[in-house]
């Protein structure tokens, strides 16, 4: 045997690792599709149909849900940090918190899968984590140079941008199909309602670690499927 040329294993093994990659692309492409369509709710079952490929190679290629939620959704979650940058780059600090959160509604608006992202956490995915702790750090400056240009009303909190996109969710969710630009009246009203001056104190913003169990609860929930533990 000519030293550098493939055996006959190498060359049986190569077609399996190209078809491998083909499948990953393939199953990636399809739980973008049927993500962004039913939100992470979806089975895992679903996305296995959608890719034509059988649920034991799925769970090759992605172990958990969480693992298929960070792959898919790592170029959406970079766009989002990418807005954060590009709102504290906005001289008028009110300009920028707002286009901010419109910019993070439309992005749910557009994909059912994003709108659960943005209202979940999944703490084995490090990476999409890591990300959404970025864009969290952005958004606390954000908010403490609106509210120091008088702006934003001084009991708005980071937390209540998460209820911002929880309820912004459950508006696509609803009449995504029918009435699909409703969110950005919702949107408006909610951002009016956090200009300075108050007209009135707000009730008091939940605890940061009691969201955090909501959005915890709310991406359990979601992996929760029958399938989730049937891999052939």
């Amino acid at each position: 045997m000519t030293l550098g040329s493939p055996s006959s294993d190498d060359r049986a093994a190569q077609p399996l690792r190209s078809d491998a990659e083909r499948n990953r692309a393939r199953i990636l492409a399809a739980a973008r599709t049927v993500f962004r369509r039913d939100g992470l709710h979806a089975s895992m079952a679903s996305v296995a149909r959608e890719a034509g490929v059988g649920i034991a190679t799925l769970f090759r290629r992605f172990a958990t849900k969480e693992d298929l939620v960070a792959a898919v959704f790592a170029d959406r979650m970079d766009a989002y940090v990418d807005a954060v940058g590009v709102a504290l780059d906005d001289p008028d600090p009110w300009r920028g918190l707002a286009g901010f959160i419109e910019t993070g509604c439309a992005m749910q608006a557009a994909d059912y899968g994003f709108a659960d992202v943005l209202t979940m956490t999944f703490p084995a995915a490090k990476g999409l984590e890591e990300r959404r702790g970025q864009a969290y750090e952005g958004v606390v400056q954000l908010i403490d140079r609106a509210k120091a240009a008088g702006r934003l009303r001084e009991d708005f909190t980071p937390e209540d941008l998460v209820l911002v996109y929880m309820a912004n969710a459950g508006v696509v969710n609803a009449t995504g199909d029918t009435a699909p630009d409703a969110w950005k009246r919702v949107v408006a009203l909610m951002l009016q309602s956090c200009e300075a001056p108050a007209r009135g104190p707000l009730p008091d913003s939940p605890e940061p670690r009691a969201l955090y169990r909501a959005m915890l609860r709310a991406s359990q929930a979601c992996s929760a499927s029958p399938e989730a533990g049937k891999k052939d």
